[in-house]
């Protein structure tokens, strides 16, 4: 594939830029464009690299007359549109495995988090009080945790929390019974995980069958008090739903990394934000100095293969293990 011309869009890790430039790649850095701006200057490219601010509309790959490869650095792909990417006959890529132990770690805290009360109670001492009753905890040791979806994080989610000595159930209809088993995740049907469920954790993508997958009936089905945890993607939970659940008490907890809205300015999204019951943190699933790392460079070395260039590295401190790119 003929690749010369590179524009990176959004802020992505420093050794993106130098591992192409290192590798013959003319690269432009031109952070937050508007689509029209974007529009006006896609032509001149072969490639454009993206991490989550920039969303890549049908405008602009139909602006794109150059353009052969779109390329996002980090797990998903919902903010381009791969529809009219594929019309157009241009690749798609992202590093699906670059930030899943960043990713894996930050649930693992929140679900330790949910148990024990940490956020609230530090908020409260902070501001002069010793309330220490009130915010007693429960041990996770004995609780079933229910992972969606099976795939890099939600593998490792399954190791690390069965440390502690929490149960794992599962679903993923790709990953087989079979293979869920070789990491001691009992794999089931939704139907029989929601009544067996002390905390679910979602690591799904966003798609039409996993959209408002956990809603109202779905916390009516579990166990009442079940907590949950969302390190995935904004619009898996139905946040009217789990308003409601909050509320009266079929929710436990909800610890939130993402949102339908991001900024969120939908008032029901705020006053979850806001409930006592819930943790909530802006996006910070990827967003490890390592993660960062790993991302820049493996949609780097994508696009220089692509291209049919000899690899051309220079190792950096940054880069401590390279196997973790192939995870």
């Amino acid at each position: 594939m003929d690749l010369k011309r590179v524009l990176v869009a959004d802020a992505v890790d420093a050794e993106c830029t130098k591992l192409l430039t290192e590798n013959g790649f003319v690269v432009d850095c031109k952070y937050k464009q508007t689509e029209e701006e974007l529009v006006k200057n896609i032509k001149d490219y072969d490639a454009i690299i993206v991490r989550s601010d920039t969303k890549v509309t049908e405008k602009i790959i139909k602006a794109g007359t150059n353009l052969k490869v779109i390329g996002r650095a980090g797990a998903g792909v919902d903010n381009i549109d791969t529809k009219a990417a594929t019309t157009n006959k241009i690749l798609v890529l992202n590093t699906p495995g670059g930030n899943a132990i960043s990713a894996c770690e930050l649930t693992c805290s929140l679900i330790t988090s949910l148990a024990r009360n940490v956020v609230p109670a530090a908020a409260s001492l902070k501001a002069g009080r010793w309330d220490r009753k009130l915010y007693s905890g429960h041990e996770l040791y004995g609780k079933t945790l229910a992972i969606i979806g099976l795939g890099r994080i939600g593998k490792e989610v399954a190791l690390r929390m069965q440390s502690w000595g929490m149960k794992t159930i599962g679903f993923d209809p790709i990953v087989s019974a079979e293979e869920a088993k070789k990491f001691n995740v009992e794999s089931m049907d939704l139907e029989k995980i929601w009544p067996l469920a002390d905390y679910i954790t979602v690591h799904t993508p966003l798609i039409p069958q996993t959209k408002n997958m956990i809603n109202g009936k779905v916390f009516s089905a579990c166990k009442k008090g079940v907590r949950i945890v969302n390190v995935a993607r904004g619009g898996i939970i139905c946040e009217k739903g789990l308003l409601a659940a909050l509320q009266d008490g079929r929710c436990g907890g909800a610890a939130l990394d993402v949102f339908e809205q991001e900024p969120p300015t939908n008032p029901i999204t705020l006053e979850i934000i806001q409930h006592p019951k819930v943790i909530a943190t802006p996006h910070l699933g990827a967003s490890t100095s390592e993660a960062q790392i790993r991302v820049a460079v493996e949609i780097a070395e994508q696009i220089i293969a692509l291209s049919g260039r000899n690899l051309s590295y220079t190792e950096t401190p940054g880069i401590i293990n390279r196997s973790v790119l192939s995870m």
